[in-house]
């Protein structure tokens, strides 16, 4: 039996928490993809290879929600 399924990793932010990202990839529901070690952030009407400001706005168990702070 796998011992980390509903476990909570640490996760390297937390809601509130304004950072730069850069768009890695796109998901299929449009949203821009970036990673902070390894944790990843969507971020709704982003474009692969922007460079953004961003706030985190929710986090789930495996990833986060972020939108743009204008700079």
């Amino acid at each position: 039996m796998e011992e980390s399924k509903g476990i909570d990793l640490p996760k390297p932010v937390k809601e509130g928490d304004v950072l730069e990202v850069t768009i890695e990839s796109v998901g299929g529901k449009g949203d821009g993809m970036a990673k902070l070690n390894g944790f990843v952030i969507f971020v709704p009407n982003a474009q692969k290879g922007e460079t953004l400001k961003v706030k985190i706005t929710s986090l789930k168990r495996t990833f986060g929600v972020a939108e743009r702070v204008d700079q």
